[in-house]
């Protein structure tokens, strides 16, 4: 790639090629219209996400649920918000999964940029953006990674520049990094003068949470996501696409998702005191999610419940396997009620 670029990170070769920071490049492929996010398909088409991989996931998201609902002394009404919500499968399998005497009170929400889906459980409200006054569990899987950010590259000559990308995906180095950017990058992402090191500029993911986190009145919020930390940024960075269950180069013209992986550290920091760190895999075993293999003698006693605890076996050693779905970040802010951590 060759240094250059204007000051708005946008540049025109010739009519036809235009080059743009991958935050306006990813806004525009994943929201825009005709955007990725925005067909009818929607995302499971693309990808698996552990709401997909088993409905043990909303099960362990729904004992949460109950959990929230007793720290707050058991509310009129309970609110779960379903934050990117796809097609609406986790908030429909919190409803089903909750006790009747929880399910009477709840509330149900989806939020989402596409059209809502047929057949949907009539119980869920689907809104394009959050509510006010969340009033129990706002829960958002897999939603950070799809907030657009930077990404930054070191040159020849050591300095971090953004880089620019065309719809086809070829890329060009553009302006040094500066301002809150670079403010952010020396914080959270340091990169040493060795060319070729890349890293994505998480600023708007924690705007975007602390704005979530915001809209809660008493309740906790949870982010899942691929993630990283301090001590573990990979460093080239995590810019990646994917189509029909494939990984694939991010290519910011609405045929693909394109994600990166979320530093969730750096979410925390901004936000209310409290927030928590763990892994899917610490947090799912204390909601309950066991791989166990099930006792040889039920499969004596009664073989049908005997397969039916195996699969469920298979299916919970996927949601927590190393270095699979069990590596996911878990990100547990409350707002007004105790620890997170005493929660789960």
């Amino acid at each position: 790639m060759t240094a250059g670029g204007s000051a708005d990170g946008n540049r025109t070769d010739g009519p036809a090629r235009v080059w743009r920071g991958w935050r306006a490049a990813t806004e525009t492929a994943l929201y825009g219209p005709g955007g990725f996010y925005r067909r009818a398909e929607g995302p499971a088409a693309h990808f698996r996400t552990s709401v997909h991989a088993s409905p043990l996931f909303a099960r362990a998201v729904a004992l949460l649920l109950c959990r929230v609902d007793e720290a707050l002394g058991r509310p009129a009404t309970l609110d779960f918000v379903d934050m990117g919500a796809g097609r609406g499968e986790l908030v429909a399998g919190v409803l089903a999964a909750l006790p009747a005497d929880v399910a009477a009170r709840a509330r149900g929400y989806a939020v989402e940029v596409a059209e809502r889906p047929a057949g949907l459980d009539p119980r869920v409200t689907w809104l394009s953006e959050l509510p006010q006054g969340i009033t129990g569990l706002l829960f958002a899987n897999e939603w950070l990674d799809n907030v657009p950010v930077e990404v930054a590259e070191v040159d020849a000559e050591g300095v971090a520049r953004l880089v620019l990308v065309d719809e086809d995906g070829g890329e060009r180095l553009g302006e040094p990094v500066a301002g809150a950017e670079a403010d952010w990058l020396a914080r959270w992402w340091p990169l040493p003068p060795e060319e070729g090191l890349r890293a994505e500029i998480g600023l708007p993911r924690d705007a975007a949470w602390a704005s979530a986190v915001s809209r809660i009145e008493r309740g906790l919020a949870v982010a899942v996501d691929y993630a990283h930390t301090a001590d573990t940024r990979p460093p080239f960075g995590t810019l990646s696409g994917f189509r029909e269950g494939r990984e694939t180069l991010p290519v910011p013209d609405g045929s693909c998702d394109i994600t990166a992986h979320v530093a969730l550290d750096a979410c925390a920091a901004p936000g209310l005191p409290g927030a928590r760190l763990l892994t899917q895999r610490e947090a799912l075993r204390a909601l309950d999610v066991v791989s166990g293999r099930p006792p040889l003698t039920l499969a004596s006693a009664n073989p049908a419940a005997y397969v039916r605890a195996l699969a469920s076996a298979g299916e919970a050693a996927e949601l927590t396997a190393p270095g699979g779905l069990g590596d996911f970040g878990w990100l547990l802010q409350p707002v007004g009620v105790p620890d997170a951590l005493a929660l789960l």
